[in-house]
Protein backbone atom coordinates (compact mmCIF):
# COMPACT_ATOMS: atom_id res chain seq x y z
CA UNK A 1 0.00 0.00 0.00
CA UNK A 2 1.31 3.46 -0.89
CA UNK A 3 1.23 5.92 1.98
CA UNK A 4 -0.45 9.27 1.50
CA UNK A 5 1.99 11.81 2.88
CA UNK A 6 1.53 15.45 3.81
CA UNK A 7 3.99 18.07 5.09
CA UNK A 8 4.71 17.74 8.79
CA UNK A 9 2.63 19.84 11.19
CA UNK A 10 4.28 18.94 14.47
CA UNK A 11 4.63 22.22 16.40
CA UNK A 12 7.29 21.00 18.78
CA UNK A 13 9.23 17.96 19.90
CA UNK A 14 11.19 15.98 17.33
CA UNK A 15 11.27 18.21 14.24
CA UNK A 16 11.01 15.19 12.02
CA UNK A 17 7.83 14.01 13.75
CA UNK A 18 7.39 10.85 15.80
CA UNK A 19 7.48 8.37 12.94
CA UNK A 20 9.86 9.76 10.34
CA UNK A 21 10.44 12.85 8.26
CA UNK A 22 6.84 13.07 7.01
CA UNK A 23 3.53 13.04 8.81
CA UNK A 24 1.23 10.12 8.05
CA UNK A 25 -2.53 10.57 7.67
CA UNK A 26 -4.80 8.72 10.18
CA UNK A 27 -5.88 5.97 7.75
CA UNK A 28 -2.26 5.12 6.99
CA UNK A 29 -1.37 5.34 10.69
CA UNK A 30 -3.87 2.53 11.39
CA UNK A 31 -2.06 0.29 8.89
CA UNK A 32 1.26 1.18 10.51
CA UNK A 33 -0.14 0.20 13.92
CA UNK A 34 -1.16 -3.18 12.55
CA UNK A 35 2.28 -3.66 11.06
CA UNK A 36 3.92 -2.67 14.36
CA UNK A 37 2.36 -5.74 16.01
CA UNK A 38 4.40 -8.03 13.75
CA UNK A 39 7.82 -6.36 13.91
CA UNK A 40 10.83 -8.48 14.80
CA UNK A 41 13.28 -8.03 17.68
CA UNK A 42 16.03 -6.82 15.33
CA UNK A 43 13.75 -4.26 13.66
CA UNK A 44 12.63 -2.85 16.99
CA UNK A 45 16.11 -2.92 18.52
CA UNK A 46 17.07 -0.18 16.07
CA UNK A 47 14.13 1.96 17.23
CA UNK A 48 13.88 1.18 20.95
CA UNK A 49 15.94 4.15 22.13
CA UNK A 50 13.99 6.61 20.02
CA UNK A 51 10.68 5.10 21.13
CA UNK A 52 11.60 5.54 24.77
CA UNK A 53 12.74 9.12 24.20
CA UNK A 54 9.48 10.03 22.46
CA UNK A 55 7.32 8.43 25.15
CA UNK A 56 9.21 10.32 27.85
CA UNK A 57 8.84 13.62 26.00
CA UNK A 58 5.15 12.83 25.59
CA UNK A 59 4.45 12.13 29.26
CA UNK A 60 6.39 15.11 30.63
CA UNK A 61 4.91 17.50 28.06
CA UNK A 62 1.35 16.38 28.79
CA UNK A 63 1.93 16.89 32.51
CA UNK A 64 2.32 20.64 31.92
CA UNK A 65 -1.40 20.94 31.18
CA UNK A 66 -2.51 19.60 34.57
CA UNK A 67 -1.95 20.43 38.21
CA UNK A 68 -0.23 17.68 40.26
CA UNK A 69 -1.28 14.90 37.87
CA UNK A 70 2.13 13.82 36.58
CA UNK A 71 2.13 10.50 38.51
CA UNK A 72 -1.22 9.61 36.92
CA UNK A 73 0.03 10.50 33.43
CA UNK A 74 3.11 8.36 34.05
CA UNK A 75 0.83 5.47 35.05
CA UNK A 76 -1.26 5.94 31.91
CA UNK A 77 1.89 5.69 29.79
CA UNK A 78 3.07 2.56 31.61
CA UNK A 79 -0.36 0.95 31.25
CA UNK A 80 -0.50 1.91 27.56
CA UNK A 81 2.90 0.37 26.77
CA UNK A 82 2.10 -2.76 28.79
CA UNK A 83 -1.41 -2.81 27.27
CA UNK A 84 -2.89 -3.35 30.72
CA UNK A 85 -6.11 -1.58 31.75
CA UNK A 86 -5.90 1.29 34.23
CA UNK A 87 -8.65 2.41 36.60
CA UNK A 88 -8.87 6.03 37.80
CA UNK A 89 -10.77 6.40 41.07
CA UNK A 90 -11.97 9.73 42.38
CA UNK A 91 -14.89 12.08 42.97
CA UNK A 92 -16.42 14.13 40.15
CA UNK A 93 -14.47 17.17 39.05
CA UNK A 94 -10.96 15.78 39.61
CA UNK A 95 -9.96 15.68 35.90
CA UNK A 96 -10.40 11.94 35.28
CA UNK A 97 -12.11 12.44 31.93
CA UNK A 98 -9.90 15.38 31.01
CA UNK A 99 -6.78 13.27 31.54
CA UNK A 100 -8.05 10.64 29.12
CA UNK A 101 -9.28 13.11 26.49
CA UNK A 102 -6.02 15.06 26.43
CA UNK A 103 -4.06 11.77 26.42
CA UNK A 104 -6.05 10.70 23.35
CA UNK A 105 -5.63 14.07 21.64
CA UNK A 106 -1.89 14.20 22.33
CA UNK A 107 -1.49 10.76 20.75
CA UNK A 108 -3.35 12.08 17.69
CA UNK A 109 -5.78 9.19 17.71
CA UNK A 110 -8.54 9.85 15.15
CA UNK A 111 -12.15 9.80 16.33
CA UNK A 112 -12.82 6.51 14.53
CA UNK A 113 -10.13 4.83 16.62
CA UNK A 114 -11.45 6.12 19.96
CA UNK A 115 -14.54 5.07 21.91
CA UNK A 116 -15.81 6.49 25.17
CA UNK A 117 -19.02 5.88 27.08
CA UNK A 118 -20.61 6.75 30.40
CA UNK A 119 -22.08 3.50 31.68
CA UNK A 120 -25.21 3.12 33.82
CA UNK A 121 -27.26 0.12 34.86
CA UNK A 122 -29.63 0.98 32.00
CA UNK A 123 -26.91 0.94 29.31
CA UNK A 124 -27.69 -1.64 26.63
CA UNK A 125 -24.98 -3.87 25.11
CA UNK A 126 -25.83 -2.38 21.71
CA UNK A 127 -24.64 1.03 22.92
CA UNK A 128 -21.18 -0.35 23.63
CA UNK A 129 -20.74 -3.23 21.18
CA UNK A 130 -23.06 -2.13 18.39
CA UNK A 131 -26.71 -2.73 17.45
CA UNK A 132 -27.96 -6.03 16.10
CA UNK A 133 -27.85 -6.19 12.29
CA UNK A 134 -31.53 -6.73 11.46
CA UNK A 135 -30.87 -7.88 7.90
CA UNK A 136 -28.44 -10.52 9.15
CA UNK A 137 -30.84 -11.52 11.91
CA UNK A 138 -33.54 -12.24 9.33
CA UNK A 139 -31.03 -14.48 7.60
CA UNK A 140 -30.51 -16.39 10.85
CA UNK A 141 -27.23 -14.78 11.95
CA UNK A 142 -26.76 -12.86 15.22
CA UNK A 143 -24.28 -10.15 14.28
CA UNK A 144 -23.63 -6.67 15.64
CA UNK A 145 -22.85 -3.61 13.54
CA UNK A 146 -19.74 -2.72 15.49
CA UNK A 147 -18.37 0.19 13.44
CA UNK A 148 -17.64 3.13 15.74
CA UNK A 149 -18.15 1.03 18.86
CA UNK A 150 -15.78 -0.59 21.35
CA UNK A 151 -14.74 -3.59 19.16
CA UNK A 152 -13.26 -1.32 16.46
CA UNK A 153 -11.53 1.21 18.73
CA UNK A 154 -7.81 1.26 19.58
CA UNK A 155 -8.25 3.38 22.72
CA UNK A 156 -11.33 2.93 24.91
CA UNK A 157 -12.48 4.99 27.90
CA UNK A 158 -15.33 3.62 30.03
CA UNK A 159 -16.59 6.04 32.65
CA UNK A 160 -18.38 4.63 35.73
CA UNK A 161 -17.46 1.16 34.56
CA UNK A 162 -18.85 -0.66 37.60
CA UNK A 163 -22.34 0.70 37.05
CA UNK A 164 -22.78 -1.40 33.91
CA UNK A 165 -25.18 -4.33 33.99
CA UNK A 166 -24.12 -7.97 34.00
CA UNK A 167 -24.55 -8.45 30.24
CA UNK A 168 -22.01 -5.71 29.51
CA UNK A 169 -19.67 -6.70 32.34
CA UNK A 170 -19.47 -10.30 31.12
CA UNK A 171 -18.61 -9.14 27.62
CA UNK A 172 -16.01 -6.74 29.01
CA UNK A 173 -14.29 -9.59 30.85
CA UNK A 174 -13.88 -11.41 27.54
CA UNK A 175 -12.57 -8.27 25.85
CA UNK A 176 -10.02 -7.62 28.61
CA UNK A 177 -8.92 -11.23 29.04
CA UNK A 178 -8.86 -12.45 25.47
CA UNK A 179 -9.12 -9.30 23.32
CA UNK A 180 -12.17 -10.64 21.51
CA UNK A 181 -15.95 -10.52 21.50
CA UNK A 182 -18.52 -12.84 19.97
CA UNK A 183 -20.34 -12.44 16.67
CA UNK A 184 -22.92 -15.15 15.95
CA UNK A 185 -21.23 -17.37 18.53
CA UNK A 186 -17.78 -17.00 16.98
CA UNK A 187 -14.88 -15.14 18.62
CA UNK A 188 -13.79 -12.02 16.73
CA UNK A 189 -10.61 -10.09 17.66
CA UNK A 190 -11.04 -6.52 18.87
CA UNK A 191 -8.62 -3.73 17.94
CA UNK A 192 -8.22 -2.56 21.53
CA UNK A 193 -4.72 -1.48 22.57
CA UNK A 194 -5.39 0.82 25.53
CA UNK A 195 -8.27 0.56 28.01
CA UNK A 196 -8.78 3.35 30.54
CA UNK A 197 -11.68 3.36 32.96
CA UNK A 198 -12.95 5.62 35.72
CA UNK A 199 -15.23 5.37 38.71
CA UNK A 200 -16.35 7.74 41.44
CA UNK A 201 -16.33 4.90 43.96
CA UNK A 202 -15.18 1.29 44.17
CA UNK A 203 -18.05 -1.11 44.90
CA UNK A 204 -17.31 -4.03 47.21
CA UNK A 205 -19.97 -6.52 46.06
CA UNK A 206 -18.61 -9.94 45.14
CA UNK A 207 -20.10 -10.04 41.63
CA UNK A 208 -17.71 -7.28 40.53
CA UNK A 209 -14.59 -8.89 42.01
CA UNK A 210 -13.57 -10.56 38.74
CA UNK A 211 -13.68 -7.30 36.81
CA UNK A 212 -11.85 -5.39 39.54
CA UNK A 213 -9.08 -7.99 39.52
CA UNK A 214 -8.50 -7.35 35.80
CA UNK A 215 -7.36 -3.85 36.73
CA UNK A 216 -3.98 -4.50 38.27
CA UNK A 217 -3.46 -0.75 38.74
CA UNK A 218 -6.07 1.42 40.45
CA UNK A 219 -5.03 5.01 41.07
CA UNK A 220 -6.71 7.76 43.09
CA UNK A 221 -7.47 10.98 41.22
CA UNK A 222 -7.65 13.48 44.06
CA UNK A 223 -8.70 17.13 44.39
CA UNK A 224 -5.72 19.49 44.36
CA UNK A 225 -7.22 22.77 45.61
CA UNK A 226 -5.86 22.51 49.16
CA UNK A 227 -2.23 22.44 48.09
CA UNK A 228 -2.38 24.07 44.64
CA UNK A 229 -5.16 26.64 44.86
CA UNK A 230 -3.69 29.35 42.61
CA UNK A 231 -2.27 26.86 40.11
CA UNK A 232 -5.69 25.22 39.89
CA UNK A 233 -7.38 28.52 39.03
CA UNK A 234 -4.78 29.39 36.40
CA UNK A 235 -4.86 25.91 34.84
CA UNK A 236 -8.66 25.76 34.92
CA UNK A 237 -9.00 29.13 33.18
CA UNK A 238 -6.47 28.05 30.57
CA UNK A 239 -8.48 24.89 29.93
CA UNK A 240 -11.72 26.89 29.67
CA UNK A 241 -10.36 29.41 27.16
CA UNK A 242 -8.67 26.69 25.10
CA UNK A 243 -11.94 24.79 24.90
CA UNK A 244 -13.94 27.88 23.94
CA UNK A 245 -11.36 28.90 21.32
CA UNK A 246 -11.04 25.33 20.02
CA UNK A 247 -7.33 25.23 20.82
CA UNK A 248 -5.39 22.08 21.72
CA UNK A 249 -1.86 23.13 22.63
CA UNK A 250 -1.22 19.72 24.23
CA UNK A 251 -1.19 18.16 20.74
CA UNK A 252 2.54 18.60 20.24
CA UNK A 253 3.43 15.54 18.18
CA UNK A 254 5.87 14.01 20.64
CA UNK A 255 4.53 10.46 20.21
CA UNK A 256 1.73 8.53 18.55
CA UNK A 257 -0.17 5.37 19.37
CA UNK A 258 2.12 3.60 16.92
CA UNK A 259 5.06 4.39 19.20
CA UNK A 260 3.28 2.85 22.17
CA UNK A 261 2.35 -0.26 20.18
CA UNK A 262 5.94 -0.64 19.02
CA UNK A 263 7.16 -0.21 22.60
CA UNK A 264 4.77 -2.95 23.71
CA UNK A 265 6.06 -5.25 20.99
CA UNK A 266 9.65 -4.45 21.95
CA UNK A 267 9.05 -5.26 25.63
CA UNK A 268 7.33 -8.50 24.64
CA UNK A 269 10.39 -9.55 22.63
CA UNK A 270 12.70 -8.63 25.51
CA UNK A 271 10.64 -10.59 28.06
CA UNK A 272 10.72 -13.62 25.77
CA UNK A 273 14.49 -13.67 25.31
CA UNK A 274 16.86 -16.02 27.10
CA UNK A 275 20.43 -14.91 27.85
CA UNK A 276 23.17 -17.51 28.08
CA UNK A 277 25.47 -16.95 31.06
CA UNK A 278 29.23 -17.74 30.89
CA UNK A 279 28.42 -20.92 32.81
CA UNK A 280 26.08 -22.00 30.03
CA UNK A 281 22.99 -21.44 32.16
CA UNK A 282 19.93 -20.00 30.42
CA UNK A 283 18.90 -16.79 32.18
CA UNK A 284 15.32 -15.54 32.20
CA UNK A 285 14.25 -11.91 32.22
CA UNK A 286 14.11 -11.69 36.02
CA UNK A 287 17.66 -13.06 36.26
CA UNK A 288 18.92 -10.19 34.11
CA UNK A 289 16.65 -7.29 35.01
CA UNK A 290 15.71 -7.85 38.65
CA UNK A 291 18.32 -8.55 41.31
CA UNK A 292 17.71 -11.24 43.91
CA UNK A 293 17.61 -8.52 46.57
CA UNK A 294 14.83 -6.62 44.78
CA UNK A 295 12.91 -9.82 44.10
CA UNK A 296 13.02 -10.62 47.83
CA UNK A 297 11.89 -7.06 48.55
CA UNK A 298 8.99 -7.42 46.12
CA UNK A 299 7.88 -10.64 47.81
CA UNK A 300 8.28 -9.12 51.28
CA UNK A 301 6.13 -6.09 50.51
CA UNK A 302 3.43 -8.17 48.82
CA UNK A 303 3.31 -10.60 51.76
CA UNK A 304 3.11 -7.72 54.21
CA UNK A 305 0.19 -6.14 52.36
CA UNK A 306 -1.65 -9.46 52.18
CA UNK A 307 -1.05 -10.51 55.79
CA UNK A 308 -1.32 -7.19 57.61
CA UNK A 309 -3.91 -5.38 55.50
CA UNK A 310 -5.82 -8.17 53.75
CA UNK A 311 -5.05 -6.83 50.28
CA UNK A 312 -6.12 -9.38 47.67
CA UNK A 313 -3.31 -10.18 45.22
CA UNK A 314 -4.18 -12.97 42.79
CA UNK A 315 -1.60 -15.10 40.98
CA UNK A 316 -2.69 -13.39 37.77
CA UNK A 317 -1.97 -10.00 39.31
CA UNK A 318 1.54 -11.05 40.40
CA UNK A 319 2.45 -11.86 36.78
CA UNK A 320 0.92 -8.63 35.51
CA UNK A 321 2.74 -6.68 38.19
CA UNK A 322 6.13 -7.96 37.08
CA UNK A 323 5.41 -6.92 33.48
CA UNK A 324 4.32 -3.50 34.68
CA UNK A 325 7.45 -3.13 36.81
CA UNK A 326 9.64 -3.97 33.83
CA UNK A 327 7.71 -1.55 31.63
CA UNK A 328 7.99 1.20 34.24
CA UNK A 329 11.73 0.60 34.58
CA UNK A 330 12.25 0.72 30.81
CA UNK A 331 10.32 3.97 30.38
CA UNK A 332 11.69 5.81 33.40
CA UNK A 333 15.36 4.86 33.30
CA UNK A 334 15.82 2.37 30.49
CA UNK A 335 17.28 -0.51 32.45
CA UNK A 336 16.74 -3.05 35.20
CA UNK A 337 14.10 -2.74 37.90
CA UNK A 338 15.14 -0.39 40.70
CA UNK A 339 13.74 0.09 44.18
CA UNK A 340 11.89 3.22 43.06
CA UNK A 341 9.97 1.18 40.48
CA UNK A 342 8.42 -0.85 43.31
CA UNK A 343 6.28 2.19 44.12
CA UNK A 344 3.86 0.65 41.62
CA UNK A 345 2.74 -1.58 44.49
CA UNK A 346 1.01 1.52 45.86
CA UNK A 347 -1.68 1.03 43.22
CA UNK A 348 -2.76 -2.52 44.11
CA UNK A 349 -5.65 -1.51 46.40
CA UNK A 350 -9.03 -3.15 45.79
CA UNK A 351 -11.09 -0.68 47.84
CA UNK A 352 -10.90 3.06 48.34
CA UNK A 353 -9.57 2.54 51.87
CA UNK A 354 -6.84 0.24 50.55
CA UNK A 355 -5.90 2.72 47.83
CA UNK A 356 -5.47 5.46 50.44
CA UNK A 357 -3.57 3.12 52.78
CA UNK A 358 -1.16 1.75 50.19
CA UNK A 359 -0.20 5.17 48.86
CA UNK A 360 1.21 5.91 52.31
CA UNK A 361 2.36 2.47 53.43
CA UNK A 362 4.22 1.13 50.38
CA UNK A 363 6.77 3.99 50.22
CA UNK A 364 7.40 3.52 53.97
CA UNK A 365 7.95 -0.22 53.53
CA UNK A 366 10.41 0.51 50.74
CA UNK A 367 12.22 3.22 52.68
CA UNK A 368 11.19 5.80 50.08
CA UNK A 369 8.82 7.92 52.17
Amino acid sequence: MTAELVPPSTPSGDPSGPSGDLEVRPAEQVDRITRATTMSFDELAREAGGLRDRINRFRTALGRFFVAKQPLIDLMCVAAVAQEPLLLVGPPGTAKSDLVIKFKDALQIPDGEYFEYLLTRFTEPSEVFGPIDIAQLRAGRYLRRDHGKLPTARLVFLDEIFKANSAILNSLLTVINERKFYQDGQPVPVKLRVLLAATNELPENAELAALKDRFCLKAACRPVQDEHFLELIDSGLDAYTQRELNQKPWVEGHATLEDFVKAHRWMTHVLARRTIAPSGESLRDRDVYCTEELMRELRRVLRTLVREDGVFVSDRKVVKLYRLLRTHAWIMHGGAIERSDLRLLSYLGETRDEIDLLEQKVPRLLGLA
